[in-house]
């Protein structure tokens, strides 16, 4: 029998990444999403089959993590062997807006979902996304042992969560990891994702249809590496014998300012001409530098990050500059094609939460 999933956020960047990851494994996928008068799984349409195939794996539930009694009736219902809870309100900057809202979705959320596995005695591997955000000022770089000093509201959800995860662990025997995961890219991030704003802007400029960009704080640095392979270390975490927490990041820090450097001159555009600050992208508090040291992850999971800055940083101009009809700038195949992304990966803009400006 195949191996049955539950994922939490599955109309996400990582969400979506980490369904096809496991349907390629052979898993039987379930998602759960919110209920909203608008289309939101733009990023999942391609896995949908028809319910009546014998052969359907990939199944959808409406749900909220406010709700916990619905999320008892979907583990209930689906006796997954995996959870992957990736749900939560995490656009950083809205969390100082609505810092009680954050809690409940990101903090409380993750909660529910532990008491119901608890209660009903499922034997299930529960995986914990949990962020890099967490260590707030904390001196770089950052490991497993390094304590959180949170800098924002949806970060201090996230430690919460974290320590919930360590106490059903301990207290009553669950297999539940954290994945503390650096920020990680592609072209379906959010287009509220300072990276994926960047990008997007780059191309609607040389398309005409955009003058300059506004961006916040260009000095704070952040730790990017490729979402696709980053899933492959959230399964790579519940496959071992014993759970455990485990830091994934590149090990190198780029500024805004550097990302944007390099977007800008990959496109053959002077940053400095469209480029321009708006303090209302400033948080009240900021995460200045992050870096991860993710040696554990390479010595016990095998993991290491293949796609390197600068390449990311191409394939998501390329992303955004096809998915408006412009040829990419790079020598011969795109960096999509390179690693063999399609239209897909092109026109997913379906805006989530994360680091923004």
């Amino acid at each position: 029998m195949a191996t049955i999933a539950l994922i939490t956020g599955i109309t996400g960047q990582d969400g979506s990444y980490l369904a096809e990851f496991l349907l390629s494994k052979g898993y039987e996928v379930h998602g759960l999403i919110r209920r909203a008068s608008t289309f939101n799984t733009s990023r999942i349409d391609h896995l949908f089959v028809d319910l009546h195939e014998p052969k359907a794996r990939f199944f959808l539930y409406h749900g909220d993590l406010s709700d916990g009694s619905q999320l008892t009736n979907v583990i209930y219902n689906i006796h997954p062997d995996e959870i992957y809870h990736l749900g939560a309100q995490s656009h950083v900057r809205v969390s100082f807006d609505t810092p009680e809202y954050t809690g409940d979705i990101t903090g409380l959320g993750t909660t529910r979902i532990l008491e119901a596995i608890r209660k009903s005695g499922s034997k299930c591997r529960f995986y914990q996304a949990s962020s890099s955000e967490m260590f707030g000022s904390a001196t770089p770089p950052q490991n497993e042992n390094t304590p959180f000093k949170p800098r924002s509201p949806y970060a201090c959800a996230k430690v919460y969560a974290y320590w919930m995860i360590r106490n059903y662990r301990d207290g009553y025997g669950l297999f539940a990891c954290n994945g503390i995961l650096f920020n990680h890219e592609s072209p379906r991030r959010g287009e509220t994702f300072v990276t994926r704003k960047v990008t997007r802007a780059i191309a609607h400029i040389l398309a005409g249809k955009q003058d300059c960009l506004y961006l916040g704080n260009l000095k704070a640095k952040r730790d990017w590496g490729y979402a696709p392979e980053y899933v492959e270390a959230m399964w790579l975490m519940l496959q071992q014998e014993k759970p455990d927490d485990f830091v994934i990041g590149t090990g190198e820090t780029r500024s805004v300012q550097e990302f944007v450097q390099e977007a800008f001159a990959y496109a053959g555009l002077d940053w400095q001409q469209y480029v321009k600050i708006d303090p209302r992208y400033f948080r009240p508090t900021e995460t200045e530098v992050l870096i991860a040291d993710a040696t554990k992850a390479r010595q016990r999971l095998g993991w290491q990050p293949k796609v390197a800055f600068k390449e990311l940083v191409r394939i998501m101009v390329d992303a955004d500059m096809e998915a408006l009809g412009l040829t990419s700038p790079g020598e011969g195949k795109s960096a999509l094609a390179r690693h063999g992304l399609n239209v897909r990966d092109k026109a997913l803009i379906n805006p989530t939460g994360g680091m923004e400006n």
